[in-house]
């Protein structure tokens, strides 16, 4: 037990002449949502804004269709891509990834509709492509 209390980052206070020592951290959580390794420092964050507000909002009992986040990655690009894939989304290669991506329905050659991520800085048509 010594051991891992010296691995430990720990602040010390001291009330009326006792030192109480508090461990600051205890464990690491967070995670990158595309690769699942700990994130060492400060995560990049990814919302995902719906373009139109519902009327009525979701109830206690159900679920919203996208979850807005924020979703936490490394800062590497290419753990959100790998995110969006995992989900079966698609990529906007018109955007880039940005702390704000906007849903778009993606019509598919089956008839249903898939759901891609652009970060809607651009002006012209979008061209999706599997994340």
């Amino acid at each position: 037990m010594a051991d891992r209390a010296a691995l430990l980052p720990s602040a010390a206070m001291e009330i009326m002449g006792v030192r109480i020592s508090t461990i600051v951290r205890d464990n690491v959580a967070v995670r990158c949502g595309g690769c699942l390794e700990i994130i060492d420092g400060t995560p990049w964050r990814v919302n995902v804004l719906d373009t139109v507000a519902a009327e009525t909002p979701v109830s206690w009992a159900g679920r919203p269709d996208i979850n807005p986040g924020p979703f936490e990655f490394h800062r590497d690009a290419s753990h959100v891509r790998t995110w969006m894939s995992g989900r079966g989304w698609f990529f906007c290669r018109r955007g880039q990834v940005r702390e704000i991506m906007r849903p778009i329905a993606v019509p598919m050659p089956d008839g249903a509709s898939g759901l891609g991520l652009c970060d809607g800085i651009h002006r012209d048509d979008h061209e999706f492509i599997p994340a």
